[in-house]
């Protein structure tokens, strides 16, 4: 059985990973645009530098939770894929093989010029002068408003092939990511896992578990082998 779960900020937080931001509109006191587009880092290289420092420096010392743990053990049993939105390596760290990161891979930088050259960041700390192989500065492997989601023909074939297609700690209010349940097929089952139900259209198919992360999806474990 193939099972394909799309992960948002609600999983990581489970971890003591922030969410991505607040009902205000702000990311650790700072307005979203300042630290997370293109714009961003155009007129303010340093602050958004210092910023995913601060990230890397929290992701490091945290562990994968028993929602992370569950998904890996799944794959014992079944094909699982999972879609995360979350940029920390908490999926990989919990035993997760095949993890796609739509929204870019927090110890992963890249080229401010190609956007081909991927380059491991051993630590947390990027800074200026940190070069790539081309003599630019390298910026966070993130995907920030306003740029293309590289990913995301991958992820749409993954959700179209799914024989069941989970979604957990997402607000599903973040495009393109949020629209892959609507690629899932009508007849396969669709689980959405939740304490804060997100506000989604009526699929077929559909099912509600208003749980955290870790309880909910221990929930789907036990549906699964029912």
């Amino acid at each position: 059985m193939k099972i394909v779960v799309l992960t948002g900020a609600g999983i990581s937080a489970e971890s003591g990973i922030p969410t991505f931001r607040d009902a205000d509109g702000l990311w650790e006191g700072h307005d979203v645009m300042e630290v997370a587009s293109p714009q961003g880092w155009a007129a303010d290289q340093e602050l958004v530098l210092h910023f995913y420092n601060e990230r890397r420096k929290n992701a490091l010392t945290a562990k994968p939770n028993q929602g992370h743990k569950t998904l890996a053990e799944l794959e014992q049993d079944h094909q699982v894929v999972i879609i995360t939105q979350n940029v920390d390596n908490l999926h990989e760290k919990g035993g997760s093989t095949n993890v796609i990161h739509l929204h870019g891979e927090l110890f992963k930088v890249r080229s401010s010029v190609d956007d081909n050259l991927i380059y491991d960041l051993d630590g947390w700390e990027l800074n200026t002068g940190d070069l790539c192989e081309k003599g630019s500065q390298l910026r966070p492997h993130i995907v920030w408003f306003g740029e293309e989601v590289p990913l995301m023909d991958i992820a749409i074939q993954e959700a179209m092939t799914a024989d069941v297609f989970v979604v957990v700690g997402t607000s599903m209010l973040v495009y393109p990511a949020a629209g892959l349940i609507n690629y899932v097929p009508a007849h396969i089952p669709k689980y959405i896992i939740d304490p804060n139900m997100p506000d989604v259209p009526a699929l077929p198919n559909l099912h509600l578990i208003e749980k955290i992360g870790s309880e909910g999806l221990e929930e789907f474990r036990g549906l699964l082998f029912s």
